[in-house]
């Protein structure tokens, strides 16, 4: 009877674990997961790899003394290619930068997203807007506080085979006005 109820409690359990027919489908699907997204591989092959960067400050309220800072970029797909990391780390006039960009395409709002984090201890990382190609150009349009009003910002990547340049640019008086400009060379 002890050999019975044993019988009758563990086959049924082993054979739970056991791949059902379906199973492989399944995991077909969730391997399929693990390849590029389309959107994420159009923007890795802009942005992937090591750069040198040189940013400028436009002399203005965000830098009375204009400035400017040299540095370096890693950018690379992660998470089975569906999200791309830009590492940023550079130093000068204007102060040492450490961060990064988190880029994804978000599916359901057909449009990439952006968290950033940034060396500023008080508000180091945060959702940081939508982005969208507008032609060869990659676009993130986000808001920030400006003296306690809500600022429209824009950060606009141009690319070339062997180069791309960020513009940081506030919007003022109904117009893009540039603050920071980077351009990143590939090593």
């Amino acid at each position: 009877m002890k050999s019975c109820l044993l019988f009758c409690v563990l086959i049924p359990n082993i054979l739970s674990a056991l791949p059902h027919p379906a199973q492989p489908a399944q995991r077909a699907v969730a391997q399929d997961h693990g390849s590029p997204v389309p959107e994420m591989s159009r923007l890795a092959k802009v942005l992937a790899g090591d750069w040198e960067t040189t940013e400028t400050m436009e002399k203005g309220e965000f830098f009375p003394n204009a400035g400017e800072r040299r540095g370096s970029v890693h950018a690379s797909l992660a998470a089975g290619g569906t999200t791309l990391i830009y590492e940023v780390r550079s130093d000068g006039s204007a102060g040492k930068l450490d961060g990064m960009l988190v880029i994804w395409w978000d599916k359901d709002e057909s449009s990439y997203r952006f968290f950033t984090c940034f060396n500023n201890p008080n508000h180091p990382c945060k959702m940081r807007g939508n982005a969208h190609w507008e032609a060869d150009s990659f676009v993130n349009d986000y808001d920030e506080m400006v003296n306690g009003k809500k600022t429209a910002w824009r950060d606009s990547f141009s690319f070339t085979s062997t180069s791309h340049t960020l513009l940081a640019a506030m919007k003022a008086n109904g117009r893009w006005q540039t603050i920071i400009t980077t351009k990143a060379i590939r090593r």
